[in-house]
């Protein structure tokens, strides 16, 4: 089975945890922080990593370090997770549990790509119109890219709209040149 379809399965399972404890937002914090400390912790990323540690003393070591941060379910399912040796799937798993808690409270992020810093007001202008059209709330990620030289590029998963004086500059181009 594919690491991402893997990852989306103990995601699904987390996330009916969650719901059951009524924490969804809570516990998505928690595998994330969780995620965060495996890719920046080097030691603690060579600890799950390592082989030669035995998967009893992984599962010990990590139930003492979540202890009084995260709840008792929460660090079963840790626990689980390592005991079928899928420790290395956590920030994968975290990804995905964002985006099934994404689509049950119906949001999308969209990686809005403008050519000079945006006011709030011209962003929450472009969310809001984004929103209408995807009748979805959207979570924006600005980005500057100069080179776009004006309007915004708008990625929403694989979709991509592409509004930029680039993008416009570019077909009239071709149009003069007769290139298709």
């Amino acid at each position: 089975m594919h690491e991402a379809s893997i990852a989306k399965n103990y995601a699904e399972a987390l996330l009916e945890l969650a719901i059951r404890a009524g924490a969804a937002e809570e516990w998505g914090g928690i595998i994330h922080a969780l995620a965060g400390a495996v890719e920046s912790d080097v030691t603690l990323r060579r600890f799950l990593e390592a082989p030669q540690v035995a998967t009893a003393d992984k599962v010990r070591i990590l139930a003492k370090g979540l202890e009084g941060r995260a709840p008792k379910t929460f660090i079963l399912f840790i626990q689980k997770l390592v005991s079928n040796r899928r420790q290395l799937l956590i920030a994968d798993v975290a990804t995905a549990y964002t985006n099934l808690l994404d689509a049950a409270a119906g949001r999308v992020h969209a990686r809005l790509t403008v050519a000079r810093a945006v006011s709030d007001a011209d962003r929450d202008a472009i969310v809001k119109q984004l929103s209408a059209a995807l009748k979805k709330t959207v979570v924006p990620h600005v980005t500057v890219n100069p080179a776009i030289l004006g309007g915004v590029v708008v990625r929403v998963g694989d979709e991509v709209m592409d509004g930029s004086v680039r993008r416009r500059l570019e077909t009239v181009r071709r149009k003069m040149l007769g290139v298709r």
